[in-house]
């Protein structure tokens, strides 16, 4: 049984969200440094910086955003799994939430926001939508 990186990390988000925590520490890939970079220029992290971690392990710690007590994500949920996945074209792009939140995409350009996708008028994969 194999397991879902980016699903994990985006439940590492949510529940450090669901405790209120200030910082939340996840393993290290490219993927996951793509996502909190998106997830930072988005605004709803307020940092992130890559540590070492035990045994000389990368990990990436993300400073979790809160206003008035209130977290900016309020919510973060996986669209694309590893048995469905949801790819779709840039025309097909809709905005979430009125334009509130974004969709996070995988494309031949890279990771990027649905906006920048639709800009760019290229599709990929969903992977998840924040707002």
């Amino acid at each position: 049984m194999s397991r879902d990186a980016i699903g994990d990390f985006l439940t590492i988000i949510r529940n450090g969200i669901a405790r209120s925590k200030d910082v939340v520490v996840a393993p290290y890939s490219n993927m996951r440094f793509e996502l909190a970079k998106i997830l930072k220029e988005e605004g709803f992290v307020d940092n992130f910086v890559v540590v070492e971690t035990e045994q000389s392990k990368r990990g990436l710690k993300l400073f979790l955003r809160y206003m008035d007590g209130e977290s900016a994500i309020h919510e973060i949920k996986r669209e694309s799994t590893p048995g469905r996945r949801k790819y779709t074209r840039a025309h097909d792009l809709k905005p979430v939430i009125g334009g509130l939140g974004v969709s996070i995409i995988t494309t031949s350009s890279g990771v990027m926001t649905n906006k920048k996708a639709k800009e760019l008028k290229v599709g990929g994969e969903i992977v998840c939508t924040v707002w």
